[in-house]
């Protein structure tokens, strides 16, 4: 009875781990995930550089600009002089709503199916943290996607300075009322795909951390517990593993945004691929990875420094 109380505050105290660094890191990064959002769209202005005439088999031509896509800087520019800096924080409301429960639901998932396959496979080994990665993103993004479907919403609403935004329930009514349950699942598939990368992190991540753990092992320093070179190599190894993962698996997002647009043409994962490849090259896929990138990197270490702070913290005060 006592391990099962044990177990039940362990639970617990993840959940409000992963829910606290989670919010921490949302705020800091918020501006640049509207950024990201912004450049992902495919309402982002293009500036045309010359057109080319293609004959069709109707024999019509179509005119085919040859576009300069604005870079980050530029794009921030726009938004602050057209909309104001209050724009770089739209759907953070959805965003801290949603966020500590996401880590929450996460880190739970993830514990819980780390204890289910270490008894199927080798404990603590690659595949375990790949499997629990993997469920844990499903188990998350399934319940969560009408959270981040309205802040996506929202990051793409362009207002001017002035006229009145939509805020998270009027967004998340005008979805129900426009396209009924099903619009607050559209881009669901895409985050399907996305889990990959959540496996990819994950399992860089704990490798990561098992040699840490043994390099302090063999080191004197050991017995004065988590200090500050713990820590920051913990961050350093977050870092790095999301930066890689980021990487692979960035399409998907571009297509999660697509998806999410409003009343737009792209309907299904595979068709919204063809459609960006074709309309604007295999170059519109990694759209919006360098604030992604500038966003991630510390939001990981962040979040999962935090986590593992408080966890230290609490953990140790039982």
């Amino acid at each position: 009875l006592k391990e099962g109380k044990m177990t039940q505050k362990d639970t617990l105290l993840h959940l409000f781990a992963g829910g606290c660094s989670g919010t921490v890191g949302a705020i800091v990064t918020c501006p640049l995930e509207v950024l990201k959002t912004r450049l992902q769209s495919s309402g982002l202005t293009l500036r045309p550089v010359f057109q080319v005439h293609l004959g069709t088999l109707s024999g019509t031509g179509v005119i085919r600009p040859g576009t300069v896509t604005p870079g980050l800087l530029q794009v921030l520019r726009s938004i602050l002089e057209k909309e104001g800096p209050k724009s770089l924080f739209r759907g953070l409301g959805p965003n801290l709503v949603g966020v500590a429960p996401s880590r929450a639901i996460y880190f739970a998932a993830y514990s819980k199916s780390k204890e289910l396959f270490n008894g199927l496979f080798a404990p603590n080994s690659g595949p375990v943290h790949m499997s629990s990665a993997g469920v844990a993103a499903f188990v998350t993004n399934s319940l969560m996607n009408p959270i981040w479907m309205v802040k996506t919403r929202m990051q793409l609403e362009k207002k001017a300075r002035g006229e009145k935004k939509m805020n998270a329930l009027q967004c998340a009514r005008y979805v129900y009322k426009t396209e009924g349950i099903r619009g607050f699942y559209r881009g669901l598939t895409a985050s399907y795909a996305g889990i990959s990368e959540t496996m990819i992190c994950f399992l860089i991540y704990e490798t990561l951390k098992k040699s840490l753990a043994d390099s302090q092992l063999t080191s004197p320093k050991s017995e004065m517990g988590k200090g500050a070179s713990d820590f920051l190599s913990l961050m350093m190894a977050a870092a790095f593993s999301k930066g890689c993962a980021s990487c692979v698996a960035y399409p998907h997002e571009v297509i999660r945004t697509r998806l999410r647009e409003e009343g737009s043409k792209y309907k299904y994962f595979f068709q919204t691929g063809r459609l960006i490849a074709v309309e604007e090259g295999y170059a519109a896929f990694y759209r919006g990875l360098i604030p992604q990138l500038i966003r991630q990197i510390p939001n990981t270490a962040i979040v999962l420094s935090t986590y593992e702070l408080i966890v230290h913290l609490l953990g140790d005060s039982k």
